[in-house]
């Protein structure tokens, strides 16, 4: 005797026919009598007096009846039971976002899991990537996102690969391209993020395979300001595509680059070999991630 059939059982009891069951229990017509049948075979009982539209209990129903609704409460007391075990009722998940990407890749995911998991509290810390790494390894973050290629004693799961685009005040002279080279941008002057932000060493270390090494006329760790500086014509920035068309930064251009290695590859990273908690777990579930480390969620805790 399965639960599943003793659940369309219950239904058509409760909804009042087979089409209304079908509907509750988000299967077909048919399959719901399938299983009512099913059960009725297996028993060897009719359990419903069919007349019509209309079905009625037989004594044989009403006692499955009172007995299945019984058994599936008991099934929902176990699994919130066990709900309260796994921490998805209540406990701490330590999690670090940086703030370049994060209100386009988390934010919606951060309320769905507060909405879900309403009774876990979520200890947010916001830095760079290479200090967010740095907190998951001393075991202060459980899970952080960070830029990959990822420090080695971390396992991480890919969330999202967006190439990165220059951007350009739009009467700069290269405003027009429709794409372009690092070398080609040897000559003006980058503004950049502040250190600790993995986007930096992306270009960089393009800028050096290109044979060249740039001059940074700025930094800053504030998105919105660095749009501002290359819009005055301070110099060529540099931002992943999806925030860019997020923004639409008025009084920029965004040229694609042609250079090998510039994507920009978000993931959420943890300790490797480190536990995860069922909190961790159904964060990692929440945001899509993609488990290509060394091992993937299920395998830890």
């Amino acid at each position: 005797m399965e639960l599943r059939t003793l659940r369309a059982f219950v239904e058509v009891v409760r909804q009042g026919g087979f089409s209304q069951a079908a509907r509750t229990v988000f299967a077909t017509q048919s399959t719901v009598s399938k299983a009512v049948k099913q059960l009725e075979d297996e028993l060897g009982l009719v359990l419903l007096d069919r007349l019509g539209h209309r079905s009625t209990l037989t004594a044989a129903g009403e006692i499955v009846y009172r007995r299945a609704v019984a058994m599936l409460a008991e099934r929902d007391d176990l699994i919130a039971e066990l709900q309260e075990l796994r921490g998805l009722r209540r406990g701490v998940l330590r999690l670090g976002l940086p703030p370049i990407g994060s209100a386009t890749l988390f934010a919606p995911a951060f309320a769905a899991f507060r909405s879900r998991y309403p009774g876990v509290e979520i200890r947010l810390q916001e830095h760079g990537s290479k200090r967010l790494e740095e907190l998951v390894l001393a075991g202060e973050l459980e899970l952080a996102a960070s830029l990959l290629p990822a420090a080695e004693t971390l396992d991480w799961a890919e969330v999202r690969r967006e190439p990165v685009d220059a951007l350009l005040a739009t009467d700069h002279a290269l405003a027009g391209r429709a794409a372009i080279g690092l070398r080609e941008l040897a000559a003006e002057p980058f503004v950049l993020f502040e250190s600790g932000f993995a986007l930096n060493p992306i270009i960089l270390q393009a800028c050096a395979r290109a044979g060249f090494t740039p001059t940074v006329a700025a930094r800053s760790s504030q998105v919105d300001f660095m749009l501002a500086l290359v819009a005055a014509g301070l110099g060529v920035g540099f931002l992943p595509r999806m925030i860019v068309a997020e923004r639409r930064p008025a009084g920029l251009r965004a040229v694609p680059l042609t250079d090998a290695g510039t994507d920009w590859d978000m993931a959420i990273v943890w300790r490797r070999g480190g536990f995860l908690s069922h909190a961790a777990k159904a964060w990692l579930a929440l945001v899509g991630a993609d488990a290509g480390g060394a091992s993937t969620p299920a395998q830890n805790g």
